[in-house]
């Protein structure tokens, strides 16, 4: 089984979001797709390219540090089979969730961390 097939998302931590909106959509020129505010300090902004593609995921979070690569999401066209093939591969996965954009989004995935402790979700297509 092909476990990922598509770089689905970048995640970026920023430490304003009226800010980072402000230059990613009015100076490149990208496009909003999700904006979700739970309170002051954990909010995220989801961007796209105008072609579409792979998308940015702006983050503010008070355990992230502003300015890090936070996560590299991979798409996954059977998200059960890849935790699954994943968790076989003695990989250690995090539960499979549905509610990546948020409670309720719906949007099935899970994580696992590589050999540097560095964030890789997988994410259903």
């Amino acid at each position: 089984m092909q476990v990922v097939n598509t770089l689905k998302m970048i995640g970026l931590a920023v430490s304003d979001i009226p800010k980072a909106k402000a230059f990613y959509v009015d100076t490149l020129g990208l496009k909003i797709t999700k904006d979700y505010q739970q309170d002051d300090d954990n909010w995220w902004v989801s961007l796209e390219l105008p072609g579409g593609g792979t998308s940015i995921n702006l983050s503010l979070e008070k355990n992230l540090k502003s300015g890090t690569l936070f996560g590299i999401y991979f798409q996954s066209p059977d998200i059960e089979a890849a935790h699954k093939e994943l968790s076989d591969k003695g990989a250690k996965v995090g539960d499979v969730t549905n509610d990546l954009y948020g409670p309720g989004s719906g949007v099935k995935f899970f994580t696992l961390e590589d050999q540097d402790g560095n964030q890789v979700l997988l994410v259903e297509a």
